[in-house]
Formats: C-alpha cells, sequence, structure tokens
C-alpha cells in the first residue's frame, strides 16, 4: 500500500424523511439559495413542492436553475454563475443525480473564478474558494454527493472534461424513497456507474492492499445481490438504500486509499459521449468488459481474484487466466441480465468517428495506469466495443 492522506469533509444525512432537514440546514449559510435540478421528474412526484415549502418556512429567498441534463453542460453552469452573482447566492441546493450535482460544483467553484470558465475546467486547477453546496440525492450512480469532483461537457467543442478535488458538498441528504421513481433504465446506469468506480479503484498493481480491496468487493457482491432485488421491487427500501451507500462509498476515496488507480474506462466513455450524448453508465456497461479483456494479460491474477472473491468462482484446476476470462464473462452476463447495452451499435455510433474518439480519449497524453493506453490501444477498444 502507497502512502497516502484521507480527507472527505462532507456530511452525510441517511435515511427516510431526512428531507425535512433541508430548510434548517440551508438557512445555516445564508438568506439566499439558488436551487438546480434536472428535467422536472422532481416536480412531477413531489420534490421539489416539498422542498420549495421547507425552504421558505427558513423565510429563505429562493432563485432556480432548472433544465440542468445528463452529461451536464457548460452553458448552464455560466447561466448558474451568472444568477449567483446577480443575486448573492449563499447557498447552492442541488437536487437530483449526479449531473445536477456535478453542474452545481462547477457553479459553486465558477463564482469565484475570473474569466473563461472552460479554461478552468479543462485546466482542472487550484480551487481555494467556493459557493457553499449542498445536495438532495434522487439517483445512485456517480458519487457526486460525498466527492469533489464534477464532469461538465461542452457541447460546441464536443469535449467533455472532469475536475478533481473542485468542491465536495458541505452536506448530503440521502433518502433512498427519494430513487423510487427512478426509471428501471437510469437505476441500470446507476448501478453500472457504482460498479464501474470500483473496478477503476480495484484493479491496481499496488501491492498490500486487502484491507481496501475486501471493501470494494463487498461494495460489488452486494450490488449484484440488490441489482435484482431493486429490478423486480422498485419500492424496496433496503435495496435502495444499500445501491444509494454503495454509491456514495464507492467514490468518495475510501476504496483508493493507498492504490494506483486506472480511470481508463472512463476516459474512453468520456469521449464517446462527448460526440453521442450517450448515458454515461450505458457508456461504461459497453466499454468496460472489453477494456478487462485487452488489460487482462497485464495482471491476470488481479482478475482472477476478483473472479474468486465477489463471483466465487471455484479456482480448482484453473489457471489464473481461466478464472479470468470466467470473471469477465460473470460481470458482461451480469449486465445483460440487467438489460445494459452491449455494444455501440446500440447506439448507431459510426465506425467513422472511431477515429475522433480516441484521439478526444488520449489528447492529454497516455491513459490509465493498469496498462497505459495510447490511441491505438484505445481504437482497439472501441472496435472491440462494436457486434
Amino acid at each position: 500500500m502507497k502512502n497516502f492522506e484521507f480527507h472527505n469533509p462532507t456530511k452525510i444525512i441517511f435515511g427516510k424523511g431526512q428531507v425535512e432537514n433541508i430548510g434548517r440546514k440551508a438557512a445555516e449559510y445564508g438568506q439566499n439559495v439558488l436551487l438546480t435540478y434536472g428535467g422536472g421528474s422532481i416536480k412531477k412526484f413531489g420534490l421539489y413542492d416539498e422542498v420549495i415549502s421547507l425552504l421558505e418556512k427558513e423565510d429563505l429567498n429562493i432563485f432556480e436553475l432548472g433544465g440542468i441534463q445528463s452529461n451536464p453542460r457548460l452553458s448552464k453552469v455560466i447561466e448558474g454563475v451568472k444568477i449567483c452573482e446577480e443575486n448573492n447566492i449563499d447557498i447552492i441546493l442541488a437536487v437530483g443525480g449526479g449531473s445536477t450535482i456535478d453542474a452545481s460544483k462547477a457553479i459553486s467553484v465558477g463564482y469565484y473564478h475570473d474569466g473563461d470558465l472552460w479554461k478552468m475546467i479543462k485546466n482542472d486547477g487550484d480551487f481555494k474558494k467556493a459557493l457553499p453546496l449542498g445536495t438532495i440525492l434522487t439517483l445512485a450512480a456517480t458519487g457526486s454527493e460525498m466527492n469533489g469532483n464534477a464532469v461538465i461537457t461542452n457541447w460546441n467543442k464536443k469535449e467533455k472534461k472532469a475536475i478533481h478535488e473542485a468542491k465536495y458538498p458541505d452536506f448530503s441528504i440521502l433518502d433512498p424513497t427519494n430513487t423510487y421513481t427512478v426509471p428501471r433504465k437510469h437505476t441500470v446506469f446507476g448501478i453500472v456507474d457504482i460498479a464501474s468506480h470500483v473496478f477503476e479503484q480495484y484493479f491496481s498493481h499496488t501491492k498490500s492492499s486487502y484491507l481496501v480491496d475486501s471493501w470494494a468487493e463487498d461494495i460489488l457482491k452486494n450490488l449484484i445481490k440488490k441489482s435484482s432485488v431493486v429490478l423486480s421491487s422498485p419500492e424496496n427500501y433496503e435495496a435502495r438504500a444499500d445501491i444509494m451507500l454503495a454509491s456514495t462509498m464507492a467514490f468518495n476515496g475510501i476504496i483508493g486509499m493507498g492504490k494506483e488507480e486506472d480511470w481508463a474506462s472512463h476516459a474512453i466513455e468520456h469521449a464517446v459521449s462527448a460526440v453521442y450524448d450517450i448515458p454515461h453508465g450505458a457508456g461504461l456497461s459497453i466499454i468496460f468488459p472489453n477494456w478487462m479483456r485487452y488489460v487482462l494479460a497485464s495482471g491476470e491474477e488481479k482478475f482472477a481474484q476478483y473472479g474468486i472473491e465477489v463471483f466465487d468462482i471455484d479456482p480448482q484446476g484453473k489457471t489464473d487466466k481461466d478464472i479470468a476470462l470466467e470473471a469477465i464473462d460473470e460481470t458482461r452476463n451480469w449486465f445483460d441480465r440487467m438489460d445494459a447495452p452491449a455494444t455501440l451499435d446500440y447506439y448507431d455510433i459510426s465506425r467513422d468517428d472511431l477515429d475522433l474518439m480516441a484521439d478526444k480519449a488520449v489528447e492529454d497524453g497516455k491513459i490509465g495506469n493498469y496498462k497505459k493506453l495510447d490511441k491505438n490501444d484505445v481504437l482497439k477498444i472501441l472496435k472491440m466495443s462494436y457486434n
């Protein structure tokens, strides 16, 4: 295990009915609140009215930025910063999934940035100041509710970039009942996203990380077990709660402690969705099993460990490669059982754009650590991702 420092300042407020605390929590930061949200589902299912009522009880001034879409756009970040500047916003309150929270993080740090916001995001700078941020999570997927990262898309440039350690939410309210109405396909994409965050940290050449590995394996085993429950019973509280907590724990820094991490598959998916605007979790469900097969020769032992510990594969009479290949098949089979997309053909992604997407993936140099990938490697993984 490598030397490391760990600090996570986000307060998690977890459980049924915890949204009732939102007015009191927001009032701790000031009078002027920017409420951010997505396409309107929070209005359809009553969460919007509940939040507004609770904020109004504290006599808070409420300003709104709605319409934040998946793969959140730079244009919305710019719009949000302008609202904050014009209304002396004291706290941003993001109600939604990772896209809404990511956009809100970028607004939070963008408020204190002079100059080109896209340049700030691309340079992934040293963010010294940010507006306070609270979240009410409605989709278990990205882990953005308890980390400092945000991914923003500049649609005009067909670019998608991540900023790191930008802004941790000051608090996040996690009520599993707010995920009951998430459509099946978005529940699936969320589960794949959670698993992918675990994979990016788990598949590492760092030695002597057994404790951290065991935490990662437990998250994956929980996801496999509870995914079938929640897809057949969307209002099963315990399943929704376990998946929501898995999302948070998968990407809050804990399972990456002391590890050299990979993140190549995310870089490839970001390049694909920057051009085609597909759901992030869907892209990962296509790419990750192919990344696994492509990099397998760089470390069969870790994939064998994954197969034994997560899928209970019997190692008797098998080589590490045998177990590893079986584990990759089990991963694809799990995704298939959830009806997650398996090929780029599903979204009519043209082979004519492979070169463009590969260029975007390696724009800043080689990606990944399990195996360093250049443009040619990315092209091969993308080609593997077709029928």
